[in-house]
């Protein structure tokens, strides 16, 4: 939108750590792919022209630090999901038996994953003579420019000491909230996609109409004119990102989870069912009493908002797609506010009810007995711990509340939270989500 706008020479040189499928797409196309706007009965497209290339980082490793040191290169924006940076929360240290970490501590001038090759790279635009680029990070992590940072200064110190200090002085890791449904691209969204342009496109994606980035804004080697575009451009992103960690994030998961267990496929299937819509209200509600004023913002109309977006039937976002990794995401999102909630003596039913539904999840089996994957960085260590029986909604609650570093200690050490979390799974374990369920709105 921005190039369109104002023309200019920023472009993007996409990298991808792991996969080869976005190169392998992208490159034969020149970088071009197709953006499908899907709403309700309108489906819209464009062209998006930005990329100038894209590396495959595990295939050639090399084209990849070079582009970290390009003199060109000014702004390195990463959206590589909660799992993948190895940092504990909330200090930010380094997690060093994470895979990624753990090879680039061992090998840091060969890095493969995210913390090594950014204190890599700056390390070598430092030697030569080289400005830092501005890191922004657009993943769903609190704080997520503060963490990072310090989980790279801490990275840098562990192979270079004292290139920790100089990256904490001189290189800018501000704040974002990116907020706009994006679901796994299908053959539908390509075959669409070869529909409109009458032609092949091997790297369409598709998303929702709502779209909100909020930037914090320190670039101090410039930065496009993204405020032109609908960016909010501020001075402190927390409130936002509370916003949408608490109401929306959360609220997805909670959907996530009753709906897949239930055998929803998609949240929109879910949100048919009424029970589960004023579940879903309730529960923004009172996510939103934890947060303080965000400006420009209607918190009643943003919860209205959501819950229609969610309920989208053109937007094909699977439950189990939003469910994985709960490890990573149940804190900022539910956990968080539930401690909240629970030292300030205010409602911490909705948060139990989400974090039941959670450990039900857990349990791997749907209601009608298919079985899947949690897909969850902790995923042995989940099954490890419910080895026992699983009819038992105490035992679970035991179970799963002491995996470390999950469960804040407050909620931990409370008998009330334990207790309404074990009510909610015997529930769901005995007669079903749909039981539990109406047990909550009543």
């Amino acid at each position: 939108d921005t190039l369109d706008l104002h023309g200019g020479d920023w472009r993007i040189a996409g990298v991808s750590l792991r996969g080869t499928a976005a190169a392998e797409s992208l490159n034969p196309q020149d970088g071009l792919y197709t953006l499908l706007v899907r709403d309700r009965d309108q489906l819209h497209g464009r062209v998006i022209a930005s990329l100038a290339q894209v590396i495959a980082a595990a295939q050639q490793p090399r084209l990849a630090r070079e582009a970290l040191i390009a003199p060109g290169i000014k702004i390195v924006t990463l959206t590589v999901t909660e799992k993948a940076y190895g940092l504990e929360r909330p200090d930010g240290a380094v997690m060093p038996e994470h895979p990624a970490v753990a090879h680039d501590l061992a090998n840091p001038e060969d890095p493969q994953g995210v913390l090594g090759l950014l204190a890599w790279a700056l390390g070598e635009r430092r030697r030569r003579g080289l400005a830092p680029f501005t890191i922004l990070c657009c993943d769903n992590l609190p704080s997520n420019g503060r963490l990072l940072r310090a989980g790279v200064c801490d990275f840098a110190d562990r192979v270079a000491p004292g290139l920790g200090a100089w990256i904490s002085s001189n290189v800018s890791f501000p704040c974002t909230m990116v907020d706009r449904i994006t679901p796994a691209v299908t053959q539908q969204t390509l075959s669409d996609a070869a529909a409109m342009l009458a032609c092949k496109d091997l790297a369409a994606v598709e998303t929702e109409p709502f779209s909100m980035w909020v930037v914090e804004d320190d670039f101090p080697q410039g930065r496009p004119a993204w405020e032109d575009a609908g960016v909010l451009m501020v001075d402190d992103v927390s409130p936002y990102e509370h916003m949408k960690l608490r109401v929306l994030n959360g609220a997805h998961s909670l959907v996530a989870y009753v709906g897949h267990v239930a055998g929803h496929v998609y949240v929109r299937d879910a949100l048919s069912d009424e029970v589960l819509a004023h579940a879903l209200d309730t529960y923004m509600r009172c996510a939103a009493q934890t947060l303080q004023s965000v400006a420009g913002i209607d918190l009643a109309d943003y919860i209205v908002a959501t819950r229609q977006r969610f309920a989208n039937p053109a937007i094909a976002h699977a439950t189990h797609q939003i469910a994985m990794d709960g490890t990573e995401k149940l804190p900022q999102r539910i956990l968080d506010p539930a401690r909240d909630c629970l030292m300030q003596h205010r409602d911490i039913v909705p948060f139990a009810f989400a974090v039941a539904a959670w450990m039900r999840y857990c349990l791997g089996v749907t209601e009608s007995g298919q079985h899947y994957s949690l897909r969850d960085p902790r995923e042995d260590e989940i099954k490890a711990v419910l080895r026992g029986p699983t009819e038992d909604a105490q035992s679970i609650v035991t179970a799963l509340m002491t995996l470390p570093g999950l469960f804040p200690l407050e909620l931990r050490d409370s008998p009330v939270w334990r207790r309404t979390v074990a009510d909610f799974l015997r529930i769901m374990l005995a007669s079903g989500m749909a039981a539990a369920l109406s047990s909550f709105v009543s």
